[in-house]
């Protein structure tokens, strides 16, 4: 999904920009600024939300009492503090939560968190001060980030993570990256809570798992399509009435890209031979489908998330008012996150049916494995263990990560929705998934090529065959496939591209079988 915020063919100072605004934010915009592909600029009327904000923020607190602000936080929330510690208390708070253990997360999971947490703070209800935001976009800019460390959330705010950046906006620890970091923050009482009371990090996470596994699962449709011609698939499970018949939106669009890719007509006619193929085939559509429908899913969530005024207390100009409330607790994210992951496992699923298809010589009319001349030789076998054993690990990551609990702070939040550890998983599912189909698109090229079929450039199946056949080696003794899979599995993002480029096309159709064979 292309953004609407990116001025098209417009740059500042020679770099594209996205300006932020608090209100229509896109997941994809969230990846260019965590790839560093455009810098943000902060909107006029966003910026005057938080001016707003900010000022009815300190008044209230300057009378009430306001969670985190003129109270401590967790079970310490009926504890006041007082007028003349107010100003400590803000990086005490900072300090005291800034306790993230683990690895150091990638800059670019990093960057993602601040392009999030930056456009939040744009939707006006945190009553932070404004320099806090232009530091922010200042640092997606230059390219800094400061160092976040993996584990701290359960779900319920990424309060550690956030912490660790509140502290280094106000120069209390470390940055990294090619660029030099924003001049410290004064950050007091009235920021602290207010800055870390946000899940910018697992919604940062969320939306990069998002961006590349949509991608694979398009690449995996054309690597199905390759595998579908190296075995003299049938058309029909993509026909047309099929698909009108029972019309889930994914599914049907799905069964629209492969006729586009194949070259197959609406209504195919029925091959001669078998009756109908097996379910890594036929069932394309009906496990592809509904990946395309859970990232759909996933990404309405998203967008609400990356887009909201979520602080808890919700600050209120128009009321003069603090609500404190539980919009911290991300329920829909985490239950989306874990529909994704699961239905991301079917279509991986898929690909080792295909897989397996590939090395039967009933369905290619090649030799077992798709080895060579030699007596037992093993071909590409030793892939099915490979994609099954990358399968496993992807299975282990879609364990529903909603199901976790955990009771917390003396018993007062005693719920966890655990959508952090849903979007690490996910992160940490695409490795998995992307070498699983790299076997298969290893074994269809070399069936391919051993059954001399060339298919025709024309068609978008042909011109993914030639970006494979250029690619990976056509050797085909006995000899280890590590860098065959590994160049296969760099190739998909190319087919994500080729993938993309059908949605121009429409309902269009072609006839015919696509297939020149040599000799």
């Amino acid at each position: 999904m292309m953004s609407s915020h990116i001025a098209d063919g417009v740059t500042v100072g020679g770099d594209s920009v996205v300006t932020l605004d608090g209100r229509g934010l896109m997941v994809a915009d969230v990846v260019r600024m965590a790839e560093s592909t455009v810098k943000p600029v902060p909107g006029a009327d966003g910026m005057k939300r938080v001016e707003t904000s900010w000022n009815a923020a300190r008044e209230i607190a300057s009378w009430g009492r306001v969670y985190g602000r003129s109270t401590g936080v967790g079970a310490n929330r009926n504890e006041s503090v007082p007028t003349e510690a107010a100003a400590d208390h803000g990086l005490r708070l900072l300090r005291s939560h800034a306790g993230s253990i683990g690895e150091e997360l990638p800059a670019r999971q990093v960057r993602a968190m601040l392009a999030v947490r930056a456009n939040q703070l744009l939707a006006g209800g945190a009553g932070l001060r404004p320099t806090v935001v232009t530091a922010l976009c200042e640092a997606l800019g230059t390219g800094a980030c400061p160092r976040i460390n993996e584990f701290g959330s359960v779900g319920t705010g990424d309060i550690a993570a956030l912490a660790q950046m509140g502290l280094a906006l106000a120069g209390e620890h470390p940055w990294q990256g090619p660029g030099a970091a924003p001049a410290p923050q004064p950050l007091d009482n009235n920021d602290a809570l207010a800055l870390i009371s946000s899940n910018a990090l697992t919604l940062g996470q969320s939306a990069l798992a998002l961006h590349e596994l949509r991608g694979l699962i398009a690449a995996t449709q054309v690597v199905a399509a390759l595998s579908l011609m190296a075995t003299d698939g049938s058309y029909e499970a993509y026909a047309l009435p099929v698909h009108e018949a029972r019309r889930h939106a994914g599914s049907y669009a799905v069964a629209e890209r492969m006729r586009l890719l194949l070259g197959a007509a609406d209504r195919p006619t029925p091959p001669l031979g078998r009756i109908q193929d097996p379910y890594g085939f036929r069932c394309v559509p009906q496990i592809h489908g509904p990946a395309h429908d859970a990232a759909d899913a996933l990404e309405d969530v998203l967008t609400v998330e990356i887009n909201a005024a979520a602080e808890n207390p919700l600050i209120s100009a128009d009321d003069m008012a603090a609500y404190h409330h539980g919009g911290f607790y991300i329920a829909q994210l985490a239950l989306s996150l874990d529909h994704f992951r699961l239905a991301v496992t079917q279509v991986a699923r898929l690909s080792t049916s295909r897989l397996s298809t590939l090395n039967e010589p009933a369905f290619t009319r090649l030799r077992p494995f798709l080895a060579d001349g030699a007596p037992a030789a093993s071909g590409v076998m030793i892939l099915e263990y490979a994609a099954g054993a990358a399968l496993g690990d992807l299975r282990a990551f879609s364990a529903p990560a909603s199901l976790g609990h955990a009771v917390l702070s003396r018993g007062v939040e005693e719920q966890a929705s655990f959508a952090s550890l849903a979007a690490r998983q996910t992160l940490r599912a695409c490795e998995a998934y992307r070498l699983v189909v790299g076997c298969e698109l290893v074994a269809a090229v070399r069936a391919l090529r051993q059954r001399d079929m060339r298919l025709d450039p024309e068609l978008p199946v042909g011109r993914a065959f030639g970006l494979a056949d250029a690619v990976l080696d056509a050797e085909l003794a006995d000899r280890p496939l590590t860098d065959d899979v590994t160049a296969a599995a760099g190739l998909l993002d190319r087919f994500t591209e080729l993938w993309l480029d059908l949605g121009s096309q429409g309902a269009t159709a072609f006839d015919g079988q696509g297939v020149v064979r040599r000799g």
